[in-house]
């Protein structure tokens, strides 16, 4: 059975700025500080994209002194691609079987 496609993850991680934080987190746990100075984005510009994130479930934090790490839930990133695998999975094999019938 086909599942979905999250459309509401999707439109998360459509923002540039926020694939790019995504991007960013795949490679090491980062906090504010650390993204501000890789993105150039302002800090209260991240800090609003970094809550849509951690909303949809994309990312945790990790409270560390004064700071707050961010890291990104691998789990949820797989889960995405799943459903466009499965999705292209159902296309190949309809594809398959469209160019066994004849056209009317």
């Amino acid at each position: 059975m086909l599942t979905s496609v999250d459309t509401d993850l999707i439109r998360v991680l459509a923002d540039p700025l926020r694939l790019q934080i995504v991007t960013l987190l795949s490679r090491e746990t980062l906090c504010t500080t650390h993204l501000v100075e890789e993105t150039g984005a302002r800090q209260t510009n991240l800090s609003n994209h970094l809550k849509v994130l951690r909303e949809a479930g994309v990312v945790d934090t990790e409270p560390c002194g004064r700071f707050t790490y961010y890291k990104l839930r691998p789990d949820v990133i797989e889960t995405l691609a799943g459903q466009f695998t499965e999705l292209a999975a159902t296309a190949r094999a309809t594809a398959a079987a469209d160019t066994k019938r004849s056209c009317p």
